[in-house]
């Protein structure tokens, strides 16, 4: 099993936000909890984009990155997902350099088809060929990426004509590029065939999760890649608390409040939180795995649980929900970034074996400290304390 020295976590933002609220507030609130993980030393945000239903908020990614950067030092920004099929590629790549320039090299493209299949009904595109134009615009992105030569390329619904980014990448060779994965072999087979990295958006709560890394090989074979799981991101739903009922019952309400399939009178059409495999309750999705809720032990072991199931990964992705409060939402964070990243980046171990080495050795160590003390006593000419007599 493929186990990193250091894994990268980082949170998953839609963003979800509940409606009848001020959507203003809500986008400072993001904000300011980006602002909050990277003062936490999280690795990574990812911003959604989403033009429709009302749910998920942030219609340019790249927009929030920008103002993110300005507030942060730090964590990398990507856009998780940039809808491919709804933009000419020529301007995702060069809006992506220039954002690798503002950024100073924490900018990173996230790729996909567009999930939510209302944004393409709105404007017109085919479902079905969401994912062949996604396929299209990565392969028109990652030459423009990698080749100061120029780019020529003709499809039905975008043209390349001799084209050429006038910025050459800050960072090197270029900025990350992730596809992303939910349930269908597309993102990762992209991934295997360009060599770059995949974001598994849905979890690790499907069936086909068990298959996703075996298609990147698969791709990666023909393609004459090295895939790499250090690359590999799982977005996990997480929260967590001093005490497994304190993470639950800080949930309870707001689990169920942000059902996002379905109608909202519970008429037809499935029903249930997002990614969370339909658990109906906070109990649920804890039981099941679907979800990280719990103790900060209980994240441990289950990321231990998701390293062995998925054969490795590079880093976990919390999504981010707003089933909590605001302030038991950081405080699941903080409790996360003190209790549970440490354990799976190499920090935790150094401190223990040096404390047992001490410990096991406390006479020899201290045991001379104590005579010098008395020492230092009678040296000056005066009474040794009874408790250095002895």
């Amino acid at each position: 099993m493929y186990r990193p020295q250091r894994m990268t976590f980082g949170i998953f933002m839609a963003p979800f936000h509940r409606i009848g609220e001020n959507p203003t507030l809500a986008f400072k609130r993001d904000l300011r909890l980006i602002e909050y993980l990277d003062e936490l030393g999280y690795d990574e945000a990812w911003f959604g984009e989403h033009h429709s239903y009302a749910r998920e908020l942030i219609a340019d990614p790249m927009a929030f990155i920008a103002a993110a950067a300005q507030r942060t030092g730090r964590i990398k920004l990507g856009t998780g997902v940039t809808s491919l099929p709804y933009h000419h590629p020529f301007i995702v790549a060069d809006h992506m350099v220039f954002l690798d320039h503002l950024t100073e090299g924490r900018a990173m493209l996230g790729c996909g088809p567009g999930a939510l299949t209302s944004d393409a009904y709105m404007m017109g595109i085919e479902a079905t060929e969401q994912r062949p134009r996604m396929n299209q615009a990565l392969e028109a992105i990652i030459q423009l990426l990698r080749s100061r030569e120029p780019v020529s390329m003709e499809t039905d619904w975008f043209t390349l004509r001799e084209a050429r980014l006038q910025l050459a990448n800050y960072t090197q060779p270029h900025l990350p590029v992730f596809a992303a994965a939910t349930f269908t072999p597309t993102g990762p087979m992209a991934a295997g065939k360009h060599g770059i990295g995949l974001l598994s958006v849905a979890g690790a709560g499907n069936d086909a999760f068990e298959r996703t890394w075996g298609w990147v090989e698969e791709a990666a074979a023909e393609s004459g890649q090295t895939p790499d799981r250090a690359n590999w991101r799982v977005v996990v739903p997480i929260h967590i608390a001093e005490s497994r009922q304190r993470a639950i019952a800080d949930l309870r309400d707001g689990y169920r409040r942000q059902a996002y399939v379905g109608d909202r009178r519970n008429q037809g059409g499935p029903t249930g939180s997002p990614f969370v495999s339909g658990a109906k309750t906070a109990e649920e999705a804890a039981e099941g795995g679907s979800a990280i809720i719990g103790t900060p032990d209980d994240a441990i072991a289950a990321v231990e649980r998701l390293l062995e199931r998925s054969g490795g990964i590079g880093g976990i992705l919390s999504l981010g929900h707003e089933w909590a409060s605001t302030e038991a939402t950081l405080r699941s964070y903080e409790l996360w970034a003190r209790y549970v990243a440490p354990r799976f980046q190499g920090q935790i171990d150094v401190l223990e074996d040096n404390r047992d080495f001490i410990e096991g050795r406390q006479g020899a160590v201290f045991g001379p400290g104590m005579a010098a003390y008395a020492k230092a006593f009678a040296d000056a000419g005066k009474e040794v304390p009874a408790s250095l007599r002895r």
